[in-house]
């Protein structure tokens, strides 16, 4: 066996045996809230396209703000609409704590992940580094 490759070589070799989405150097954002308030109701205006954004099913994210925001909603027409007078920068903290939760994987860090339901216990699964991890179910 011979050892004639050099260590820059073997570098490239290993990226180009890499997933694409694996050697993506871009750093994941959030998409900016649309936010408006009228009287006692705030409103996401583009809660779809957030939702979609980060992956995830529209009843999935809804929850978990109607429980972190201690409120009720109605959904409508990809808006979202609040009961109660929320600052953008609090409704932004929960969306930022829901992205680490269930989105970003603990152990790479990417956003590519996905959620399965294993008999009654939901799991994220990463697609970049193939980790598993259960996730608290949302009531």
């Amino acid at each position: 066996m011979s050892w004639d490759y050099e260590y820059k070589e073997l570098l490239v070799k290993a990226r180009g045996e890499l997933p694409a989405f694996s050697t993506n150097s871009k750093r994941f954002k959030i998409p900016p809230l649309n936010i408006s308030v009228q009287g006692n109701h705030t409103i996401i205006n583009n809660f779809k396209k957030v939702a979609k954004y980060l992956r995830r099913a529209e009843s999935h994210l809804l929850k978990f703000l109607l429980g972190e925001l201690a409120t009720q909603a109605r959904r409508m027409n990809g808006k979202v609409d609040f009961t109660g007078k929320f600052r953008k920068r609090e409704i932004k903290n929960k969306l930022e704590s829901y992205v680490d939760e269930f989105v970003k994987c603990s152990e790479c860090g990417k956003p590519d992940t996905k959620l399965v339901k294993a008999d009654r216990v939901t799991m994220m699964q990463c697609m970049a580094c193939g980790s598993k991890k259960p996730v608290r179910n949302l009531k």
